[in-house]
């Protein structure tokens, strides 16, 4: 406080100097709060960034920081109301105090004043005190969020490398199936290809017995009569070579190699009498084909019996010669 000597010898008290000084502490309060919250909120922004399966919860956080920034905010428009009504209010005392300058006994109702606004200047530093202490609760706040993104990050890594090696193990098994698989193919197909050598030289060179592809076609004349399901004896003893043929393949072939001998019956397109269907015509042929061989000793496991009608047709002719060519009996090994 300054004490100014008049011309008439009276003293009066300067205030204005000490409001000043506590009016620009106090605008530097609020101007570090801003600036702390600023960037309290730019950091937390960035710790956030990218993290997309936390991102509902962190932006509810963000949401009350959000809200306690606005509170402040609005806390610092409240203040700086305050700061123009003290503004006004010094001025008011300054007219006041050119006006008592002459006045010796106004001095006491100056000094009134004066405790009056000391405290209202106490006041504001407490509530810069109290902004000061929320400020350091968000700072709490944000270490812990940090540390939350910490841990989201490292389990996110740990489940990365674990989906990695089970990959490379899914890999490496699908690689050694493959691997095993065409070792089986080639091993039954090198077996079939010694069973179609040894049942061409057990059947020898007959115009009723045709190779097509990997499969032995036979006439069904050469098991069955005309319309019928039974086996004639001369079928039966070409089955007895195809029955001692399949036995030997049976012994030869690992068991570990899953593998049948599929008998498949074919008939033309005739139709036949008393309400029976070429469909069930041929199923009845593969499956007296398919019992004859289990009564050689055929393993049953190993046989298989399908019946195509006439649906199948090798000859799409109408000639004598065209049907006879689909009236047949078809053996095939094939992997099960």
């Amino acid at each position: 406080m300054r004490l100014s000597r008049s011309r008439g010898g009276d003293r009066s008290i300067n205030y204005w100097p000490g409001f000043v000084d506590a009016l620009s502490t106090l605008l530097l309060v609020f101007t570090f709060l801003v600036a702390v919250f600023v960037l309290a909120q730019f950091f937390l922004s960035r710790e956030i960034s990218g993290k997309d399966d936390v991102l509902s919860r962190l932006n509810n956080q963000l949401a009350q920081l959000t809200e306690l920034l606005a509170l402040e905010k609005a806390a610092k428009s409240g203040l700086q109301s305050e700061i123009a009504t003290l503004s006004a209010t010094l001025d008011a005392a300054r007219a006041e105090n050119d006006r008592l300058r002459g006045v010796a006994d106004g001095a006491g109702a100056a000094a009134a004043q004066a405790g009056a606004l000391a405290g209202q200047v106490e006041t504001e530093k407490q509530i810069a005190a109290r902004a000061l202490a929320q400020v350091e609760t968000l700072n709490l706040q944000i270490v812990a969020l940090r540390r939350q993104l910490q841990a989201l990050e490292e389990a996110l890594n740990a489940s990365e490398a674990k989906d990695k090696d089970a990959q490379a193990r899914i890999s490496d098994l699908g690689s050694r199936l493959n691997v095993a698989l065409a070792q089986r193919v080639q091993e039954l197909n090198r077996f079939r290809s010694d069973f179609f050598g040894r049942l061409r030289t057990v059947l020898g060179s007959r115009p009723d017995l045709r190779i097509v592809g990997d499969r032995f076609v036979f006439q069904s004349e050469l098991f069955f009569d005309t319309g019928s399901s039974d086996l004639n004896p001369g079928g039966m003893a070409e089955l007895d070579k195809v029955a001692t043929a399949l036995i030997d393949l049976e012994r030869e072939i690992p068991p570990e190699i899953p593998w049948i001998a599929r008998i498949d019956g074919h008939t033309d397109k005739r139709p036949l009498g008393g309400g029976k269907t070429n469909w069930e015509l041929s199923s009845a042929r593969a499956i007296a084909v398919v019992k004859y061989l289990v009564s050689r000793g055929v393993s049953p496991s190993r046989l298989a019996a399908t019946g195509f009608g006439e649906y199948q047709p090798l000859d799409l002719g109408e000639t004598p010669e065209a049907l006879a060519r689909n009236r047949r009996i078809e053996l095939k090994v094939t992997e099960r």
